[in-house]
């Protein structure tokens, strides 16, 4: 039995901040002091606070510490887990409280409003040890479901729970499960989609670096729900961690006998294969998506037919993301009930959000629907950097909009994000603050669809690409206003006539951006000027000469030669050399130099 255990965040955002060699000295330094039999060092799924990595938490008492550095190691051993001795300039602000204690780390700002499901064992488990999910409930729900009820009932027990998919449409998940399960055929296929491919998000990769039994067991009980021996889980290569990770919970699963044949001796067949997506975003759509599993070009189907009817090679098929399974187990444990208590109206339980963009607590958190877009920016996420002001967030990635600062007081749930012309998405959710050009974040945005169009329909093959080189107009400062309404006009056109959700979605960025920043866009155009001072063919870079020292500086750093003046006399910048990278602005130390 130990008396300490010592808990390492595995996730790849700590791992590429050092984590490993954390866990390295860790063991070391334990070996040297003697403490192998009474301290166990633990590697874990990401913890949320991704900013402050590498984490470690000490447990019984659950000491937080962050941005451990190697060197920090025999301090923290010597120190606390040998002598009791907390280390106190390592640990993380939020946990000490006025009085010089130490807080709770569910009474600090960042996870007090939250509420764990599909988190709930990220940062708690060694996601390599099926023993330790077990131990915390795991394989219990495919217990009851297989055991107490009939597929009827798991469905149902979805459609009380009013569970929707969290991959960004919304569908109910009991419905989509219902339409598959009425469909006869000799064979169906449970599908998960790991892809992940919005910019900014990392909600589905941590669920499989820190829970992947969850994934395993509630792909099992859709199989039983809807007639399949047979699941795949679709996950992008570029996740190292998460596939590896995946691959370990499966072997294990089969060993133990909660994969394969006749699980819990109930007759029922259920097996998981993985296969690795090659980085197209059109492989989030489930058509194209079940193409790629086929051996095929990533490319989009008409529907109808739809999955249901006729899915991955050609048999009925569901298909939900990582999130989604991830609830399944809780709310057959707990009851539909308990999970339709928390949200709101039509937006039931809870949504995993990656925080990002110019927020000071960058990561992963877990609110109930309809939380409010203050409370997770101001509240959870900390609020902006740099006393700087909220301007917009964009949720959805390329396929949502951005919400203005008018609305920072919404509800976030699916309807009404929706009602103001973005949506839900995966999760990801990108703050902006008042630096932020919202013409050069939808052409940011529409740039990756570009790129991504898998170039089947011509609608957004082609229209994407128009609007781009509109907005690229636009940005350059060689736009009229008639080129905004060509915008508006082909952002419809695209909306209409695409053939799956990439290009349906593709001009929802420009549209919000249109709507709520109108303005912006007008600056670019009737006065060749970025209100925030980011596209680089509007700006000029001046040097106030009354707060110019001559200190020669800002020409020393200048790499195109563009500025002249002698010592302790204010200099100038010669704009047609100058090449707008900002540098002397910079290294400026008397604030002589601005933008305009």
């Amino acid at each position: 039995m130990y008396r300490s255990h010592v808990l390492v965040c595995g996730g790849t955002g700590c791992t590429s901040s050092g984590s490993p060699k954390i866990m390295e000295a860790l063991h070391n330094e334990i070996k040297k002091q003697g403490l192998e039999e009474e301290v166990a060092v633990v590697e874990t799924g990401c913890h949320g606070l991704c900013a402050l990595g590498p984490i470690m938490i000490v447990y019984p008492d659950a000491t937080f510490y962050s941005m451990v550095q190697p060197n920090d190691i025999p301090e923290i051993v010597s120190e606390h887990l040998l002598k009791g001795r907390v280390v106190t300039r390592l640990l993380y602000q939020e946990t000490v409280s006025p009085t010089g204690g130490i807080k709770a780390l569910r009474d600090t700002d960042f996870y007090k409003k939250q509420h764990r499901i599909a988190l709930r064992n990220c940062g708690v488990i060694n996601p390599e040890n099926i023993e330790e999910y077990i131990g915390t409930g795991g394989y219990q729900a495919l217990g009851k479901v297989l055991t107490e009820m009939t597929p009827d009932d798991v469905i149902q027990t979805l459609l009380d729970a009013g569970l929707r998919g969290r991959g960004g449409a919304g569908f109910p998940t009991g419905l989509k499960w219902k339409l598959c399960k009425q469909n006869d055929a000799d064979q169906k296929y449970v599908c998960c989609n790991a892809d992940e491919g919005d910019p900014g998000a990392f909600m589905d990769r941590s669920v499989l670096e820190g829970d992947p039994h969850a994934l395993l067991e509630a792909m099992a009980i859709a199989g039983y729900a809807i007639g399949s021996n047979q699941g795949y889980v679709y996950v992008r290569a570029e996740y190292p961690i998460a596939v590896d990770r995946l691959n370990i919970a499966i072997k294990q699963a089969r060993e133990m006998e909660l994969l394969g044949k006749n699980i819990f001796g109930t007759g029922f067949d259920f097996d998981v294969d993985i296969r690795l997506g090659a980085g197209a975003f059109v492989c989030g759509e489930e058509t194209a998506l079940m193409t790629s599993i086929e051996g095929k070009r990533g490319e989009p189907r008409p529907r109808p037919p739809f999955p249901a009817q006729k899915g991955l090679f050609g048999k009925p098929s569901i298909l939900n993301n990582v999130e989604t399974y991830a609830n399944i187990p809780q709310i057959i444990l707990n009851g539909p009930e308990w999970f339709a208590s928390m949200g709101t109206e039509k937006s039931k339980g809870t949504k995993v959000f990656a925080l990002g963009g110019k927020i000071n607590n960058t990561g992963l958190v877990e609110v109930p629907m309809g939380t409010t877009l203050r409370t997770v920016i101001d509240e959870i996420g900390g609020g902006i950097p740099n006393g700087k002001k909220f301007k917009a967030a964009q949720t959805g990635g390329p396929s949502g909009g951005c919400i203005p600062a008018e609305h920072f007081d919404i509800p976030i749930d699916y309807d009404n994000l929706l009602s103001i012309g973005s949506m839900m998405g995966s999760g990801g959710l990108i703050v902006m603050d008042e630096d932020d050009c919202m013409v050069d974040i939808a052409k940011f945005f529409l740039e990756f669809t570009v790129e991504e169009s898998c170039g089947k329909c011509t609608a957004c093959r082609i229209g994407t690409k128009r609007m781009l080189e509109i907005l690229e107009k636009i940005t350059k400062g060689t736009a009229e206003m008639e080129d905004l309404d060509k915008l508006e006009e082909l952002c419809h056109y695209v909306k209409a006539n695409s053939l799956c959700g990439l290009g349906q979605t593709a001009p929802n960025p420009v549209l919000s951006t249109l709507h709520f920043f109108r303005d912006e866009y007008e600056a670019h155009i009737k006065e060749r000027r970025c209100p925030a001072g980011v596209c680089k063919a509007l700006l000029s870079y001046v040097i106030d000469r009354d707060k110019c020292r001559g200190c020669t500086l800002c020409a020393r750093t200048c790499p195109a030669g563009a500025i002249v003046g002698s010592v302790k006399n204010p200099h100038v910048i010669d704009l047609n050399k100058c090449i707008k990278c900002g540098a002397c602005m910079e290294k400026c130390k008397f604030g002589a130099i601005y933008k305009k």
